[in-house]
Formats: structure tokens, C-alpha cells, sequence
């Protein structure tokens, strides 16, 4: 089992499309083999930060869901519309 936190910036005033956007790929994570659960956190000292927690079966569970095609579009999308920077992934093992 391994956790894995995500974090992202999200441009002022783009927080409901990032929120929406998350939904999408909610659903992308419950079709994927090996994911467990998805919460979305945000900070509320800094409305534009956000942390998303995913637990999965495995690392290479996580690594084929961050290698889809699925995943892939949804990321190039976020990059050019609506992410302040390059989000950041840390993976947790138990």
C-alpha cells in the first residue's frame, strides 16, 4: 500500500475549474486497477493550494495511472489553463 500527496497551485479566480477538473480524474482513479481512495484538501490559509491524497495497492498501480493516456490529457490541459506551477508528488510507503 503506498499514499501518495499531491500538490498543486492553482491560478486565482481557476479554483472551481481545478475542483471540476479533480472530479474528472476521480473518476479516471476509479477505473484504474490498484487505486483505493482520493480526497482533495484545500489549504485554508491559501485558497489557490490544494493537496490531493491517494492511497493505491502498489507504486506501480500509481505509476500506470500518472503514465495513462487519461491522465496525461487531463494534465497537459491543467498545465496550460488553470496550474500557477509544476505540482509536486510525494510518495508515502507503508
Amino acid at each position: 500500500m503506498v499514499t501518495v500527496g499531491m500538490n498543486y497551485k492553482i491560478i486565482t479566480g481557476k479554483e472551481e475549474v481545478f475542483e471540476n477538473a479533480f472530479n474528472n480524474v476521480l473518476k479516471v482513479m476509479g477505473e484504474m486497477d490498484g487505486h483505493t481512495t482520493t480526497a482533495l484538501y484545500k489549504d485554508v490559509n491559501d485558497p489557490q493550494q490544494y493537496l490531493i491524497v491517494s492511497d493505491w495497492n502498489s507504486e506501480d498501480a500509481y505509476n500506470a495511472f500518472l503514465n495513462s493516456d487519461k491522465f496525461a490529457g487531463v494534465v497537459n490541459w491543467g498545465k496550460e489553463n488553470i496550474l500557477a506551477g509544476r505540482p509536486s508528488h510525494t510518495v508515502y510507503r507503508k
